[in-house]
């Protein structure tokens, strides 16, 4: 009963002999917050409860009634104005587990047997301003495979967060850990240290790997954290968690694929069936719509999502995943409803390239991405229904979105043999990316798909060492959705500075600047 009373301490049960598997119980406004509803409490009409596939609405008394089977999760969607209570370890805490036989014997354990369905599931929340704008933390793979990767975690990105006021909740995208879910409690402890309200996404490395049915992959997830596929509501935002995961892989029986079942689905268009359509929906989940060259995502799934979210105007989408940093723009080539295109940020990692590469000074890897991005996080800000976003580079100024990398000092004779690249961290194909030479005029660089050389020449300090080098080796490099070059052209022997202006997807504009210094050493 202990897993039971471990996420539940928003509900109020008392158990009874009925075998009818109807869940029931009230919506209330727990006034004084002990998560029992007293007599002078009153229920909340109009909110939202699934078990999982149907959604119901409270009625005025703040009561709803859903069917259940063998193996659901009872929870209720947040409204906007109402908070939910959290665990001592700020989870939020909006549901109720009922696997009245337990999960199945896993090497990771799930759900141990949660009994008879008690007579009433009962959920209490708490009246609460919110504002409609609004921003939140975004975490993309914290992914730590041991303790020793959970400290990298906790000092190498929590403990940098100065700003931790400046969001009313977080939510991380998926892998929260590496493979060993026996690390979930650790890394909820970790995230805990943020101080907020904490949503969490399923990712590829958060499951039961020795199952062979996808609904059980989740069984050890679910202990730890409730529902994989869920959602909730702040300000004039609705959010959909998804788990995108189908595991084992149907086409091939082995490792897993992008998609959602038919059960999901379902779910998604009763929920949306209570959403005002001019309300921002934001997606969350872990494995991109889409990832180049590789059909990663079954396309029929996110045919039909699509076909759900076509009625509604103001749509994004959050990935994590592929540990580098890109923009996805869905258009009617690839099945969106919609004249404007559905945007995905594909959002990079909390543990960049996996934990690898030099140490810094506090002996934490620089783990630098595949793409050149640093390792970071993003700030998801929300004004009424439209969004913006921020990129921050963990140990940066808020202004570092540009990284500039080429020769700080070069031969007169062939200085045009050089380039200067500029990593644009959250640019996009076509963005406008300026530069000029010691207030020049301003010229376009050009827009290149390669590896970032900065990334290339870290992997180069490990391949060709010559000497022991602390870290592990940083992953081959890909090439990179958002790198600008120019040729620096016929200079004279002197000092020049390259200042570079980059327009983003919101038409903000970031600078940065290299100076570099032509010599004439070659008569």
């Amino acid at each position: 009963m202990k897993n039971i009373f471990a996420v539940a301490t928003a509900l109020s049960l008392s158990y009874t002999v009925s075998a009818q598997e109807i869940a029931k119980g009230v919506v209330f406004d727990d006034i004084n917050k002990n998560g029992i509803l007293d007599k002078k409490e009153r229920g909340i009409p109009n909110v939202s409860v699934s078990n999982g596939v149907e959604v119901v609405q409270t009625d005025a008394q703040g009561q709803y009634k859903l069917p259940v089977d063998e193996d659901n999760i009872i929870f209720v969607i947040k409204p906007a104005d109402y908070a939910l209570p959290l665990s001592a370890v700020n989870q939020p805490q909006f549901y109720y587990i009922h696997k009245p036989q337990g999960s199945p014997e896993l090497t990771y354990k799930g759900v141990s047997p949660t009994g008879k369905l008690p007579k009433d599931i009962n959920f209490g929340l708490t009246a609460q301003s919110e504002s409609r704008d609004f921003s939140a933390f975004v975490f993309g793979d914290p992914q730590a495979y041991d303790m020793t990767e959970m400290d990298y975690f906790k000092r190498g990105i929590i403990d940098r967060i100065s700003n931790k006021n400046a969001a009313v909740f977080g939510i991380s995208l998926g892998d929260l850990v590496g493979n060993d879910l026996s690390l979930h409690p650790a890394y909820k402890s970790t995230i805990s240290l943020m101080g907020l309200p904490w949503y969490n996404v399923i990712g590829n490395h958060d499951l039961n790997f020795d199952t062979k049915d996808d609904s059980y992959s989740d069984e050890a997830f679910e202990a730890s954290f409730g529902p994989a596929t869920y959602s909730f509501n702040y300000g004039n935002a609705h959010f959909l968690v998804l788990d995108d995961i189908i595991y084992p892989n149907p086409d091939t029986g082995k490792g897993y694929k992008g998609g959602l079942r038919k059960d999901q689905l379902e779910f998604i268009a009763n929920d949306l069936k209570f959403v005002p359509k001019d309300k921002l929906i934001v997606l969350a989940f872990h494995i991109p719509l889409e990832h180049e060259n590789s059909e990663v995502f079954r396309t029929e799934d996110r045919d039909r999502l699509f076909d759900i979210l076509s009625e509604f105007p103001h749509t994004l989408s959050l990935s994590a995943h592929t540990h580098f940093q890109q923009q996805n723009f869905f258009g009617a080539k690839d099945g969106w409803k919609q004249s404007k295109p559905h945007h995905e940020y594909n959002v990079g990692t909390t543990s960049g390239d996996w934990y690898s590469g030099e140490l810094d000074e506090n002996g934490i890897p620089v783990s630098t991405m595949r793409d050149g991005t640093p390792k970071g996080y993003a700030i998801l800000n929300i004004k009424n229904n439209q969004y913006t976003f921020d990129y921050k580079v963990v140990g940066k100024d808020e202004a570092y979105q540009i990284a500039l990398s080429g020769p700080s000092i070069v031969d007169q004779k062939y200085v045009q043999r050089y380039p200067v690249y500029a990593n644009f961290f959250i640019g996009k194909e076509g963005d406008q990316v300026l530069y000029r030479i010691n207030d020049s005029q301003w010229k376009e660089m050009d827009q290149v798909k390669e590896v970032d050389p900065s990334f290339d020449d870290a992997v180069k300090q490990y391949d060709l060492a010559t000497d022991f080098k602390e870290g592990r080796r940083p992953s081959d490099g890909t090439n990179s959705s958002h790198l600008w070059r120019l040729k620096l052209p016929k200079l004279k022997a002197g000092k020049y500075k390259i200042e570079v202006k980059a327009t983003d997807l919101f038409n903000r504009i970031h600078t940065a600047v290299k100076e570099i210094e032509v010599v004439n050493k070659t008569k």
